[in-house]
């Protein structure tokens, strides 16, 4: 298993996910047969290392959110392995009960409002996942009380409320609460500030960064938004069409990005400056359909540098030093690509022209 230093500390996967696989059927017919599959997440592979912030990104239908329940296994995954600290996420011998991960793992969601329960006042929502995990009625409303306090919420003025008597960034604080209720060690994190405005997001993504020195914790961010990403995490996984196509630290990945696709993600982000405003759109036509998604490269129908060997061949993952990977054949020399090994030499807009 890999094993990295970090400014002299040594970082050891905390969870590791090997060949994760889900396909959604499509049924039809008189008897409700099978048609097809959507390929929703194909072959993902990954490690999450401990006291890290590991950003997701990619656009949207590319597979976040579903690897996002897969890893806290809100659905079963159709094919691939998970460890936790080195134990199988399963009921089997020797295994992680789902009782056990999730004392470990939880999750905030991107719905604030959808995600709590309308009944229960905010410190019951809180106190609830603790009390049915052993904690007494007393003992979990004093931690909820705590964790109000730890996120920003004055106990005395919000421990009795609704959530419907909350706003936005008030409810994603309780979220936030909730998910450190039983103490885990892993939070991720599914568009947690999307819903919010800017000033209120800010606040959010600070106090999430608080809370992760102050409780120890390892954080799973996905995001579409680059800049909040590029802001809160330590490396950077971007997906497409249910794949992982680039990973690394969050300098290479924005500094030196590799993967075509990382490049047009990037330059689509909007400029201040009126000297880096583009006139043509970095990436265009839509992703394939999931269900039938093209051989090879799943992103040479939109890759302005595809070549014959994008559609014979899958790329696999090349190394580009210091925990930088991209699935590109570019990447890769002696791929049979015209451009391969050649990826920094100069503007891949200049070897192409």
């Amino acid at each position: 298993m890999e094993t990295i230093e970090d400014s002299g500390r040594t970082a050891r996967p905390l969870l590791s996910i090997r060949g994760l696989q889900k396909h959604f059927p499509l049924k039809g017919g008189l008897l409700g047969r099978t048609l097809a599959v959507v390929r929703a997440v194909d072959g993902v592979e990954f490690d999450v290392r401990d006291g890290e912030t590991l950003g997701i990104v990619g656009e949207s239908g590319c597979g976040k959110s579903t690897t996002a329940r897969l890893l806290m296994r809100l659905m079963e995954p159709d094919a691939g392995t998970m460890l936790f600290e080195g134990r199988a996420v399963e009921e089997s011998a020797g295994g992680l009960t789902l009782r056990e991960y999730r004392r470990q793992v939880q999750m905030v969601f991107q719905d604030s409002y959808a995600s709590l329960n309308p009944r229960l006042t905010i410190e019951e929502t809180i106190a609830f996942a603790p009390r049915v995990h052993g904690l007494s009625a007393s003992e979990a409303i004093e931690r909820a009380r705590e964790l109000l306090a730890a996120v920003g919420l004055a106990p005395e003025n919000f421990a009795r409320r609704y959530p419907h008597e909350l706003s936005g960034g008030q409810r994603q604080r309780i979220n936030i609460a909730r998910a450190l209720a039983l103490r885990p060690k892993l939070v991720i994190l599914d568009e947690p500030v999307s819903a919010l405005d800017k000033s209120v997001e800010a606040q959010v993504l600070n106090l999430l960064l608080d809370l992760k020195a102050e409780f120890g914790l390892t954080y799973v961010f996905i995001s579409h938004d680059l800049n909040v990403v590029q802001y809160i995490s330590d490396r950077v996984l971007v997906m497409y069409l249910g794949e992982v196509v680039e990973m690394g630290p969050v300098g290479a990945i924005y500094d030196r990005p590799g993967h075509p696709y990382t490049r047009a993600l990037l330059d689509s982000r909007p400029s201040m400056d009126p000297a880096k405003r583009r006139t043509t759109p970095p990436l265009t036509g839509d992703p394939p359909n999931p269900v039938n998604p093209p051989s090879g490269c799943r992103f040479r129908t939109r890759c302005p540098y595809a070549d014959a060997v994008c559609a014979e061949r899958k790329p696999i993952m090349a190394d580009l030093g210091d925990g930088h990977v991209v699935a590109c054949h570019m990447a890769s020399a002696g791929s049979g690509h015209p451009l391969a090994g050649r990826l920094y030499e100069a503007p891949l807009a200049e070897m192409v022209a």
